[in-house]
């Protein structure tokens, strides 16, 4: 059966202008992403992976290529229709956690329901599923700082969660936490993927692009690497034109 494309890159560069100079960040990526996909991004500093994270999220536009979302060339649309994609169809998850330090577990999952036009109602009922679904049904009352760290991510899981997106963008989602505090976190994304959520995970951590399905490599803004992780997956790696 073949594989259902989510993500299609073509040939994107991003070239940034400082004065009289430029540099690409990122220079011809080619990459397909597929439904369910579980992936890791990594790459040293300067790599170029935060620039395609915010690429992939539709917080910026390439300079050259062709981004298809579904089907959808993003690049072409303007800031309002990105804006629409993003609330649809990407679910954030920040380093820093981003919460509303004086909001509730459960005012904060509702949060990107406001744009949706949905009943009061509808929206408490979906923020308590999402907030159910990461555990943290006993905490809904909760603001972040009566919360602990992992807590706070969980909570910030459910945000992204419960507008049900095609896909879930997480940038260094365990920058921030204690060893087993990111252990957990990584089984959560470990089942939510077992239950069909595409993941892709911005990160400079060995250990949690070793839970990954499959890891795309950055150096100096090409694509180095495309391989499918032996320790997770029964298929052979295999690896992509690095584009230099």
């Amino acid at each position: 059966m073949s594989k259902q494309t989510i993500i299609e890159l073509k040939g994107i560069a991003k070239r940034y202008v400082m004065g009289s100079e430029s540099f690409y960040a990122l220079d011809h990526i080619d990459l397909d992403i597929y439904l369910n996909d579980y992936i890791a991004i990594v790459g040293s500093s300067g790599s170029g992976k935060s620039t395609l994270m915010n690429l992939l999220g539709c917080l910026d536009y390439p300079t050259n290529g062709e981004y298809k979302l579904k089907g959808t060339d993003v690049a072409t649309l303007d800031e309002n229709h990105l804006a629409g994609i993003r609330n649809q169809e990407i679910g954030f998850i920040f380093q820093n956690f981003n919460l509303l330090p004086r909001a509730s577990a459960l005012q904060n999952v509702m949060q990107p329901l406001i744009y949706r036009g949905l009943p009061l109602v509808e929206r408490k009922r979906r923020a308590e599923n999402a907030l159910t679904m990461v555990g943290l049904q006993d905490r809904m009352t909760h603001v972040p700082n009566q919360l602990s760290g992992g807590q706070r991510q969980r909570v910030a899981i459910a945000r992204a969660l419960v507008t049900e997106p095609a896909i879930l963008l997480a940038d260094e989602p365990t920058g921030n936490l204690d060893s087993t505090t990111t252990i957990e976190i990584m089984a959560l994304f470990d089942q939510l993927h077992a239950d069909g959520q595409t993941l892709i995970i911005v990160t400079h951590e060995q250990e949690i692009a070793e839970r990954c399905h499959r890891v795309v490599t950055l150096k100096d803004g090409h694509l180095m690497s495309d391989q499918l992780n032996q320790s997770q997956a029964s298929s052979p790696s295999f690896e992509v034109n690095a584009g230099v």
